[in-house]
């Protein structure tokens, strides 16, 4: 599967490079929602984080805080989002596994708020029952 992100680790596309390491890179959003938008990208090539092996998954995981902490330093953001869609249904625009590290500001006004739900007792104990029977190590 070859996307953007492909031709961007690849280096035939470049970037605004912030972070990068032997299993993932991060970069500036071309198209951002806030001054330091950063895209964080498994070199893994998997369009859904379920997909991603054990060890992509574990430094993808890494590299979270690091970045994070390097884009609120260098903002001076107040706070930050983060956004990591799984599927075109989801809103994924690239098929390729990625986490937007997104800074909010005093005058932020982006928001990502939805219309709350909710659960019946009996309903919750059966769900969270047939997701726990369904984790595999």
């Amino acid at each position: 599967m070859k996307t953007i992100f492909t031709e961007i680790i690849e280096g035939r596309i470049p970037c605004n490079l912030v972070y990068e390491n032997d299993s993932v890179i991060a970069f500036l959003d071309i198209n951002p929602a806030s001054r330091g938008h950063t895209l964080l990208v498994p070199k893994e090539p998997v369009e859904r984080i379920d997909q991603l092996s054990r060890d992509a998954a574990a430094e993808l995981g890494a590299a979270i805080p690091k970045v994070c902490r390097a884009v609120m330093k260098a903002t001076g953001a107040i706070a930050y989002n983060l956004i990591q869609n799984n599927g075109r249904e989801a809103g994924m625009t690239v098929p390729h596994v990625h986490i937007h590290i997104i800074p909010r500001y005093p005058e932020s006004s982006h928001s990502f708020s939805w219309n709350h739900g909710s659960l019946e007792q009996t309903e919750a104990v059966e769900l969270a029952k047939s997701i726990k029977d369904s984790i595999v190590d």
